[in-house]
């Protein structure tokens, strides 16, 4: 009888969805949207705005990595619920913002919420999840960050509209009050591991064996900062995943960019751009699934090599065609290397110190998301023209799927 049943790690699963349609949808690619109204109403300079963005950044990759080992530490459900309860009450006092440093401050710790929350959820695929449906179950979670940005563009622009001069307040009072509800939400129905509900994990064939909860502690405390950063192969997905950072950043970064360059309207890339955001909604749970059944190597190989082509594309074909394409393409993979990696390192470090493995990870993605922007600017301004860094950004994933071809099972 048991086994009709909806077992609970399905639960936790859209608990993960809803906490990244929280920290990245409403918490970091609502910024975009609200943006331009931002910079009338406090009178900044778009220099002032970039900083805000590193600002954000900065407390993304800190507590990405951090809240990773905190999550092995003290448990998923705790450092999620703390770090969303931290983001909705700083997006709120962001709308109270009439200085560039106070703005600055709260746009960083809205950043450090964002990444202490974000972690810890897309590894609940490797704490409930055995590794046969690992990769699907953590596309899963991976789908708030398309659905988050999506329902951020279409609630955002009517709350500037009626709201008017101070609409961008108004927008951050209601997306922060929306994450601190979806706070309460997961602290409600999320659990740390399947113990907890007295479960193993979701397609295991057989219980695992588990520590008694004193032994397991003391486990987790003292080997998830040693064992994890000893190992090679994690410092390898970390490489891998760095290549990611570095190239999947360009494409965002200037795809509007590049649209306008060729002589196409703001209107028409926003509007192709929100089709990329709706696309990505599912990439996740696509390729999750694949690197189920192919592996996660050749899982990765094949997203790196779509995602080479959507770029090359993009470089190449100018005209609305080439765009459509290249943007159909990278929509349907712009979340395939993270959710894979993800799953890899709850492969590698095991349930119990995935998040620590994954926090880690995200340090070479982090590296390579800084670096991204810069180079592929700088590329447009020696060559003058955007053909450069996508061809760049091409070759850099193609190398990543190179390295991942010799990603090797864990033992």
């Amino acid at each position: 009888m048991n086994s009709s049943k909806l077992h609970y790690g399905w639960i936790v699963i859209f608990m993960g969805l809803l906490t990244t349609i929280a920290a990245h949808g409403f918490g970091r690619m609502s910024y975009t949207i609200i943006l331009p109204a931002m910079k009338d109403g406090l009178q900044f300079n778009y220099t002032q705005l970039g900083l805000l963005g590193t600002g954000n950044f900065i407390g993304y990759l800190t507590m990405a990595i951090i809240g990773g080992f905190l999550a092995a530490r003290f448990g998923t459900r705790i450092v999620i619920t703390f770090a969303l309860i931290l983001m909705g009450v700083t997006m709120i006092l962001t709308g109270l913002a009439n200085s560039f440093g106070f703005a600055f401050a709260m746009r960083l710790l809205t950043g450090l919420g964002n990444g202490a929350s974000y972690v810890p959820a897309m590894a609940l695929g490797s704490v409930w999840f055995a590794t046969k449906r690992r990769g699907f179950a953590t596309g899963v979670v991976s789908a708030g960050i398309g659905t988050g940005t999506l329902i951020s563009g279409l609630l955002v622009p009517p709350i500037l509209i009626a709201f008017g001069f101070n609409g961008w307040r108004y927008s951050w009072y209601i997306l922060g009050l929306a994450v601190v509800l979806i706070s309460a939400i997961v602290y409600l129905f999320v659990r740390s591991r399947p113990e907890e509900k007295g479960l193993q994990q979701v397609g295991a064939e057989k219980p695992e064996v588990v520590l008694p909860a004193s032994s397991e502690t003391k486990k987790s405390s003292s080997l998830q900062w040693t064992e994890v950063i000893k190992m090679g192969s994690v410092w390898y997905l970390g490489v891998i995943y760095f290549f990611y950072g570095l190239s999947y950043i360009i494409y965002m970064t200037f795809f509007a960019a590049h649209l306008v360059d060729m002589g196409f309207s703001q209107e028409w890339a926003g509007r192709l751009w929100a089709m990329v955001g709706g696309l990505s909604i599912f990439c996740g749970m696509i390729w999750g699934d694949i690197s189920d059944r192919l592996g996660r190597s050749k899982g990765s190989a094949l997203a790196y090599l779509v995602l080479a082509l959507s770029n090359i594309m993009y470089a190449l074909i100018k005209a609305k065609f080439g765009s459509y394409l290249s943007a159909i393409v990278f929509g349907l993979t712009a979340w395939s290397i993270p959710t894979i990696m993800a799953a890899a390192a709850g492969d590698f470090v095991g349930p119990r110190l995935a998040p620590a493995g994954l926090g880690f990870i995200t340090l070479f993605f982090g590296i390579g998301q800084a670096i991204g922007p810069a180079l592929g600017g700088y590329l447009r301004d020696i060559s003058q023209t955007f053909t450069v860094p996508f061809l760049v950004a091409g070759s850099i994933s193609l190398i990543g799927m190179v390295l991942s071809i010799y990603l090797k099972k864990p033992n």
